[in-house]
């Protein structure tokens, strides 16, 4: 039998409750357990006025930002519709039915003012890695580093080639935010001046996005999301946003591991990485602070002619020479020199030499130098330090670090095919770092939602 329409009517009272209609295994029930912003009052408070109507709660703000960010909803238009629907982020912003979802542009004034300027993002992350550590998931000791590339929000149909690009040209007073960015962040080792070479084109909308084709595809502007994470369960326990180019990333691992120890007193026993940061300077920078370098090293010294490289000579430290493998030597000096011109070249590059009496004379001439009167062969300036690397990438340790190494990859493809970072929708050096610091909170949170779930209850009947 067919039963009665359903229609709706309209009742003079409801009892309703929105912590009844959670589901109780919702990831945001154990999300919530993880969540501390009772310090955000006393972090914004200067940036308040004592006077003028109340503002928004800064808490519900952040809880909605990370709404967006744990389920991957960009848009904050579609953030405050989402909220005002779905009862499970109104039990987590603490909203009850008849209290009003902020409005969209509440976001941009907050972000771009005083949460920008009080760091409440970077102060949020870092409070979540605080607790991963009070929960025992980082050791501090293997710590991992890389970076992925997140696509600007620009496009080159609106960018001008490097040949016509001259940033003095530009009025910081008629500029948009973004570009004012550029112009204050070009001594940035992060940016600017991380290397003196231009990029084929600059963007007109977000100048500080580097133009790259490192996908082996079509090229794009693009900035990078630099993470260091603590490999025993994959914690994000620092992130930095750069250019997209080795020199700004590669940099962006010294910044890191400083603000790690001072902020976290952490101190890795040993750092992994791939080639991309097997650089003299970096792998000197680790060894001096008895920092062990699971990297392999960026080494071009190789030959593919068949004749000897470098690494067939044996170095004697005592008496700053190389002994080739007919036991002659090749030195740096063979005598002192009074003119400062023909000393050491200053660049970080030692250059030795054979006698070319030895060498026209040497039976292993073929495999030695067949094109050249004498042997020469150079030492970088951090050359002990990358022989450090290159004895550890023969252990059974540095084999478990290459695997390890994997986590930070795998939170790179969460972070775009999750959460849906795949193209940043703020422009800037800041914006991008806003964002960043928002996935990786989101990223932490969610692990600690994994491995310690809320606790079910079972229903009344």
């Amino acid at each position: 039998m067919m039963g009665p329409r359903q229609e709706a009517q309209a009742a003079l009272f409801y009892e309703f409750s929105l912590e009844d209609h959670v589901p109780q295994d919702h990831l945001l029930r154990s999300i919530d357990r993880f969540v501390d912003l009772s310090s955000i009052r006393a972090h914004l408070a200067d940036f308040y006025s004592h006077t003028g109507r109340p503002s928004i709660d800064p808490e519900l703000l952040i809880r909605m930002l990370l709404v967006g960010y744990c389920f991957g909803i960009r848009s904050e238009r579609r953030l405050c519709e989402e909220v005002h629907l779905n009862l499970a982020y109104r039990w987590f912003c603490r909203l009850d039915l008849n209290d009003r979802v902020p409005d969209h542009s509440t976001f941009s004034k907050n972000r771009h003012g005083r949460f920008r300027e009080s760091e409440l993002l970077r102060h949020l992350f870092e409070t979540t890695v605080a607790r991963c550590i009070e929960e025992g998931l980082v050791s501090g000791q293997r710590m991992a580093i890389d970076a992925s590339l997140i696509e600007a929000d620009a496009n080159k149909q609106n960018s001008t080639p490097k040949e016509e690009w001259n940033a003095e040209n530009i009025d910081p007073k008629d500029a948009p935010r973004a570009v004012r960015e550029y112009l204050d962040t070009l001594d940035d080792a992060a940016f600017g001046a991380a290397s003196e070479v231009q990029p084929k084109f600059t963007s007109h909308s977000d100048p500080a996005s580097q133009w790259t084709a490192a996908r082996k595809g079509p090229a794009f502007f693009s900035y990078s999301d630099n993470y260091l994470i603590d490999t025993d369960h994959g914690v994000i326990v620092d992130v930095e946003a750069t250019r997209s180019i080795r020199q700004a990333e590669v940099g962006s691992s010294k910044t890191m591991l400083k603000r790690v120890k001072e902020r976290f007193d952490l101190h890795p026993e040993r750092l992994i990485a791939d080639t991309a940061y097997g650089t003299g300077p970096l792998l000197g920078w680790l060894v001096d602070r008895q920092i062990a370098p699971h990297i392999p090293v960026f080494d071009k010294s190789g030959r593919n002619d068949g004749t000897w490289t470098r690494a067939d000579f044996e170095w004697d430290a005592e008496n700053d020479q190389y002994i080739c493998p007919e036991g002659h030597a090749l030195k740096q000096f063979r005598r002192n020199y009074s003119d400062p011109n023909r000393g050491p070249t200053g660049k970080g590059v030692a250059r030795y030499r054979a006698l070319k009496l030895i060498c026209q004379a040497c039976p292993s001439k073929a495999k030695y130098c067949p094109n050249a009167d004498a042997r020469k062969t150079t030492r970088e300036e951090h050359e002990d330090a990358r022989q450090v690397a290159r004895d550890i990438a023969k252990t059974k340790q540095y084999e478990i670090s290459m695997k390890l190494r994997k986590k930070a990859e795998m939170l790179f493809a969460h972070l775009k095919r999750i959460l849906g970072l795949g193209r940043l929708r703020l422009r800037g050096p800041c914006g991008a770092n806003d964002e960043f610091l928002l996935a990786a909170t989101a990223q932490n949170l969610r692990k600690l939602a994994k491995l310690f779930p809320a606790p079910q209850h079972s229903r009344k009947a």
